[in-house]
Parts: structure tokens; sequence; C-alpha cells
């Protein structure tokens, strides 16, 4: 079953097409990441999908139950906008109480909640009002509201582009946590953090899903195993280069540093090793560069 789906959904602003025949399904339960350039539409696609903006055409669903622009969500939904916006004069606990009333939770399920929200992200026992709080702590406080009300779909918009290696390191650490508790959809550009923790991807580009599916996949099939050799002699870097261009093997060299380029990184790496050997060199480096996120990403947006 898929959490949410988008079919064909169109958007212009202006004369200006945003998305064109977006089609995106995430399956429920997964940690979905949704990547692209700056500017390609995620955050226009992302309200969109939570009812704040209307499509111009296509269908948007979440739990097979239809989004329409303005009304009430069919399911529980959690949103962490890029920038979540507060109340500077309150502490969490006030906040937490009054998102809760608006959410319909009771008082008994408020205190519960709250309790368990803060303890996640690590805002336990912080008193001071939120004007206060550093832009990490503010991005933990939006993600313990967007929990609060135990939502079977969690959708961020940039969670972590504007925290510190730690403060990134701690988000995704969190959601890592809620795997299996919930679908988790978030946008980001950042393609190391999508890595880290993500099971599917979509690449939005010139309006449109590019790629998608999962993320090994998508690396194994539209990315490259890359050996990279690296010789103290650049006589011995020239040598090997010779011998693999002259059996037809996709070689680069850069700084005495070999790129070969391999179909099946086993079978192939067994052959280089083998010609390395008989040709009696002697690497100081022998590495496998496996295919990343980034390759892919750079090769949809690249041509």
């Amino acid at each position: 079953m898929n959490a949410l789906t988008l079919a064909n959904v169109t958007k212009q602003f202006g004369g200006k097409k945003i998305l064109q025949g977006v089609d995106l399904a995430v399956p429920a339960g997964s940690i979905y990441g949704f990547v692209g350039e700056n500017g390609a539409g995620k955050t226009t696609t992302l309200k969109i999908l939570l009812g704040l903006l209307a499509a111009d055409s296509g269908s948007v669903s979440l739990f097979q139950n239809p989004v329409t622009f303005g009304q009430v969500l069919p399911e529980k939904v959690g949103y962490l906008p890029d920038v979540p916006s507060f109340y500077p004069y309150m502490r969490a606990g006030e906040y937490l109480h009054y998102a809760g009333k608006i959410a319909g939770l009771s008082r008994e399920q408020i205190k519960t909640r709250s309790e368990a929200v803060l303890a996640q992200v690590g805002l336990t026992g912080v008193n001071k009002r939120i004007g206060n709080y550093s832009r990490g702590m503010k991005q933990r406080l939006g993600l313990a509201q967007a929990l609060l009300n135990e939502p079977e779909l969690l959708i961020c918009d940039e969670p972590t582009s504007a925290l510190d290696p730690l403060g990134r390191k701690a988000f995704l650490e969190i959601f890592q946590s809620l795997k299996g508790q919930t679908t988790i959809l978030f946008s980001t550009h950042l393609l190391t953090d999508v890595e880290a923790i993500c099971d599917d991807v979509a690449i939005l580009h010139q309006g449109k899903i590019a790629l998608a599916g999962s993320l090994s996949e998508l690396k194994n099939t539209h990315g490259h195993y890359v050996y990279e050799l690296h010789f103290p002699k650049a006589q011995d870097s020239q040598r090997l280069m010779e011998l693999l261009q002259k059996d037809n093997w996709a070689v680069t060299e850069e700084r005495q540093v070999l790129h070969v380029t391999v179909a099946d990184y086993q079978k192939d790496g067994q052959h280089l090793l083998q010609l390395i050997t008989e040709a009696k060199l002697m690497p100081e480096r022998f590495e496998l560069v496996k295919p990343s996120l980034e390759e892919v990403f750079l090769k949809v947006v690249q041509g």
C-alpha cells in the first residue's frame, strides 16, 4: 500500500510551468527522499500534498483517500516546514499544549504526547522561552510538534539544511528511530542525508520525476563502479594505463591515479588484479569507489 500518490500533477505560476505531470508513489512505512535542484518545485509539490495549494490538474491521495485543496487531510499527517514559526514568548510545553488543542487532542493526550516527543527530539527539561532557542533547537521543536498527533505520514521540507554537522547527525538519528512507526517523506538537496537513511528516492527535474525507485537500485542501474589505483611512480601508472587501453578498458588518469570504470566490480576486479600481478606492478592504493546518489543526480540534471 502507498502512503501517498500523485498522478500527473501540474502547477504553474504566472504562466511559468513549475510542475509538469508529476507522478509519485511513496510506499507506506518507508523513509523516502525527495531531491532536486533549488527551485525545482519540491516545496510546491509538498504544499499540494498537504492541501495548502491547489494543483492545476492531476490527483493526490493519502492512503488511497483524495486530498482536496483547503480541506482537512484524510489521514493524520505531520508537517515540518523548512523554517518553522513559533510564538517566541512561549516555552516548549506551552507551545505543544497549544498545538495539541488545535489538533483536537485531549488534555491527557497532550500531556502524554508532549513528554514523549520532547524526549524523542532531545528537549526534555529545556525551560527557556522559544525566542532564546538556537536554530537547531527550533528545528527540533518543530519536529516535536509534527510528531505530536502520532502521524501516519511525516512530511519534512529541507529539515537539515540549516543545521551544523552535529545537528544534522542528530536529526537523521531521530528519523532512523521513527522507521517502522510512520512513513517519512523529506525533501532536501543534501544528497548524503538521503544516502544515510532513505529506502527510496525520487529526483525532481524540470517539473517532472526524472527517476524514482529504491536507492540501491537507482545507484546500481544509473551509477558506476570505479577502481582507483595510485602508483608512487608515474611510469608505473603509465604502464598499467597502456595495458588497460590495449584491452579496451574504460580508464582515465589524473595525478598518477588511474580511474577504471567497470561493469561487474567482482569479476572485473579480479581480472584487474591479475593484470597488475602479471605486470609486476605494486599500487600504493587499490580502492573500489561505489556508485553514489550524487553521481546519479548529476547524470540526471546535467544530461
